[in-house]
C-alpha cells in the first residue's frame, strides 16, 4: 500500500470495550463538520484511520459507511496494537497492527476514541505528537471519549500542529444538565474540571444558563439546550452555533477556550 513503512506499534493494549452504534455521535459531527468534511473531499489519497477500535471492529465499520457518504471513495484502515484482535477485511475495511506511529500511515484523518483515557494525563502531549506528525500534511485527529453506550461523548479535533476545539455531545433525553459530561472529558482535561480551570468555567456557565432556560424544558430538552447556548453566546463564550437541525445537544468551542492552565508553556 502507498505510503506504508515498517514500523514497530507504539502504546499499550486497552480494555478493548465496544459496541455497536456506540460513537455515533461523533461520527454525526465528523460528517457535517465543514473541516473534515472539506479536508475529506480535498485529499488526494483518503485515507482514514480508526485507531484502537477494540474486541471487535463494529464501530470502525460504521465510521467507514458513514464518512463514505462524503467520500465514496474512501479508504479506512482500523489499527490496533493487540495482534489478537487484528480482523480479516470486511464491508469495505482493512484491520492491522498498530499503535500511535499509525503502522506507517499517512491519513487524511484519525480517529482514537476511547483510547487515552487509559493512559496517564502527562501521556497525552507526547502521544498527541506522535500521531500528529504521521498524518498527512492537511490531515486531523480526533481524540474522544464516550460512555458505554455512547449517549455521553466528548472529544478534541487536532490538526498537525495543535489542539482546534473541544466537542461535547450528549442524548437530550438521558443527560440533566451539560456538566453531568464532565466524566466523559478526554484525558486531557478530565481532572482539569476544577475551580481555577477553564473548562471548569465552561460548564458551570452551561450549567447556569441551563437553569436559566428552564422556561423552555416545555418545548424539549432541545429547544432548551438551543436556548442555553444562545445564553453562553450572550455571556461571552464562544459557542459554536449550526444552522442545521442537531438530533444531539452539541457544545463545541476552540481550544484556547478550554486549554488546561499553563497549557501555553507546554505543561
Amino acid at each position: 500500500m502507498t505510503g506504508t513503512r515498517r514500523t514497530v506499534p507504539v502504546g499499550t493494549i486497552t480494555r478493548g470495550t465496544t459496541g455497536v452504534n456506540r460513537l455515533r455521535r461523533s461520527d454525526r459531527w465528523l460528517v457535517n463538520d465543514d473541516l473534515v468534511s472539506t479536508r475529506l473531499r480535498e485529499a488526494v489519497d483518503p485515507l482514514v484511520v480508526d485507531l484502537g477500535y477494540g474486541a471487535a471492529g463494529w464501530t470502525t465499520i460504521e465510521l467507514a459507511a458513514r464518512l463514505r457518504t462524503v467520500r465514496p471513495d474512501l479508504r479506512v484502515v482500523g489499527l490496533e496494537i493487540d495482534p489478537a484482535r487484528v480482523l480479516p477485511p470486511r464491508d469495505g475495511v482493512r484491520f492491522a497492527r498498530g499503535g500511535f506511529e499509525l503502522a506507517g500511515l499517512r491519513p487524511v484523518l484519525v480517529r482514537a476514541f476511547n483510547v487515552l483515557r487509559q493512559y496517564p494525563e502527562d501521556a497525552v502531549p507526547a502521544a498527541w505528537s506522535r500521531i500528529q506528525s504521521n498524518l498527512a500534511p492537511d490531515g486531523l485527529l480526533v481524540d474522544g471519549t464516550c460512555d458505554e453506550l455512547g449517549r455521553r461523548s466528548a472529544w478534541v479535533l487536532l490538526d498537525r500542529h495543535r489542539p482546534l476545539s473541544l466537542t461535547l455531545a450528549w442524548d437530550p433525553f438521558t443527560v440533566e444538565r451539560p456538566s453531568d459530561i464532565a466524566e466523559r472529558l478526554p484525558k486531557v482535561l478530565i481532572h482539569r474540571n476544577i475551580r481555577g480551570e477553564k473548562v471548569h468555567a465552561l460548564l458551570t456557565a452551561a450549567d447556569q444558563a441551563w437553569e436559566r432556560s428552564a422556561a423552555l424544558a416545555p418545548f424539549g430538552p432541545r429547544i432548551r439546550w438551543r436556548g442555553t447556548a444562545e445564553l453562553l453566546r450572550a455571556n461571552g463564550f464562544p459557542v459554536r452555533a449550526y444552522n442545521r437541525r442537531m438530533r444531539d445537544c452539541v457544545l463545541s468551542v476552540p481550544w484556547d477556550v478550554v486549554a488546561p492552565n499553563g497549557w501555553e508553556a507546554g505543561e
